[in-house]
């Protein structure tokens, strides 16, 4: 196995590998080589027959072959090559006609070799040509040979010398075809194969590409449906303090009622133009070193204000020494999320916890007491087929958020879960990388911190 291994990879570097010649060049160079071979076979071959100048010519264009390869396989100018090759070849075997024998040697069967192997690689509008030049040449050696035959002496002094020359040429030209044939057979099924796998790979990629437009088009129509509705109360809303004279109590409820509904759809668009961006732009990630209490602590304040004016309780269990690596955007994105969703479908007099334990990495959990999830769309909640849900006080969202939130964390190195009960609660636990220091100090606890 060894063995073979190496000689393929001899072949590959000896021929050109597929990505940086086409298979007419590979298969050129291949030719260049058998006939780099076949030539340096002749050249003993012919002196010790009694043909020394057919010696001397064969030699000439061997070291015409070794040049017509270096300028294909090294200089890469594989149509100059070619070229170069059917005008040498064209006049070393018209050299070799009347040198050896004329039509009674193997000059002509050597034409017809050397006629097939240079076909089988010039380029489709060269074919024509080529045979043009060698019917010709073909032609007009032997027209002259007949009419002057004296031009074309007979080169064998026996006839067994005439017997090993012709089966000597035979040998050659059966020899060059067979390597020849193997090496096209070989490299037309590896072109066939690789076809077969880009037609495969476009095939794959058309069936992702029709299921991304069937979630691009669910998205806008989720999209379109679901600030519809937002917009439309804002606009009664609106409509009930300009149209009509209302108490200073109806008026504060309207506007608290505004407030969240705003609220709310910012947060839908906020999380639309993520998910857009993201898909479009491609997402540019920050890993950095960032002390988790101190990155979220703003965020929490805000949270639990909001949570407050909902009627509940949201508590924090971080410590003050956790440091974790991730991207700060998108880490507070994903938090924000969590509570919101948690704020959303917990009722009010309901508790809300956010927590979080060091260890091999940082496990950020939320634990909520509100609705929970239904069984039937557990498997969904991390997809495009989630549906949208209202929340305890009618809040409305695109459903992109734990989209959002599965993807920015695994984009940092960590995982997003969670357990759910219908009717007893949600808890969501995200696990992010944490510094190695931080590690060795996981089995310590830190002041925890119950205010923002």
């Amino acid at each position: 196995m060894y063995i073979i291994s190496m000689l393929k990879r001899l072949q590959v570097k000896l021929t050109g590998s597929d990505a940086t010649f086409s298979l007419e060049a590979r298969i050129y160079h291949c030719i260049c080589i058998v006939g780099f071979f076949a030539l340096a076979y002749n050249v003993p071959f012919n002196y010790f027959v009694g043909l020394p100048k057919v010696a001397l010519a064969s030699f000439v264009v061997l070291i015409g072959f070794a040049g017509l390869y270096y300028i294909s396989r090294v200089k890469k100018n594989f149509t100059f090559s070619i070229i170069g090759l059917g005008i040498l070849g064209n006049v070393f075997f018209t050299l070799v006609y009347f040198l050896n024998s004329g039509i009674d040697g193997p000059t002509l069967i050597l034409f017809a070799l050397f006629f097939y192997l240079l076909c089988s690689t010039a380029p489709r509008k060269q074919q024509w040509a080529w045979l043009l030049v060698n019917v010709l040449t073909v032609s007009g050696a032997c027209i002259i040979q007949y009419y002057q035959p004296a031009l074309v002496p007979t080169t064998y002094p026996t006839l067994a010398s005439r017997f090993t020359d012709n089966v000597s040429a035979y040998l050659v030209v059966v020899v060059s075809i067979f390597f020849s044939l193997q090496y096209m057979r070989q490299n037309y099924q590896q072109e066939r194969e690789s076809a077969l796998n880009r037609a495969l790979d476009i095939e794959l990629k058309n069936i992702q590409l029709e299921s991304l437009n069937g979630e691009k088009n669910k998205l806008f129509s989720i999209v379109a449906h679901d600030l519809r509705s937002p917009l439309a109360s804002i606009q009664s809303y609106l409509e009930l303090l300009t149209a009509y004279p209302l108490t200073e109590q109806e008026k504060r409820e309207i506007e608290l009622k505004l407030l969240g509904l705003t609220k709310n759809t910012s947060n839908m668009m906020a999380n639309l133009l993520s998910w857009s961006k993201s898909q479009l732009e491609g997402v540019r990630i920050n890993i950095r070193y960032l002390n988790l209490l101190k990155t979220l602590r703003d965020m929490l304040t805000v949270e639990s204000s909001i949570a407050q004016e909902k009627g509940i309780s949201l508590s924090c269990e971080i410590s003050e020494g956790i440091y974790v690596m991730a991207d700060a955007d998108m880490l507070l994105l994903v938090i924000r999320n969590l509570i919101s969703n948690a704020i959303k479908f917990t009722p009010a007099g309901g508790n809300i916890l956010v927590a979080a334990a060091a260890g091999t990495d940082c496990t950020i959990t939320i634990v909520d007491s509100g609705a929970g999830i239904s069984e039937e769309n557990q498997k969904d909640v991390f997809s495009l087929k989630a549906k949208s849900t209202f929340g305890t006080n009618n809040e409305k969202g695109v459903g992109l958020g734990l989209i959002l939130c599965k993807e920015f964390i695994e984009l940092q190195g960590g995982t997003i879960s969670f357990i759910s009960t219908p009717g007893e609660g949600t808890s969501f636990m995200v696990s992010i990388p944490v510094p190695d220091h931080n590690r060795a100090a996981s089995s310590q606890q830190g002041e925890l911190s119950d205010q923002f």
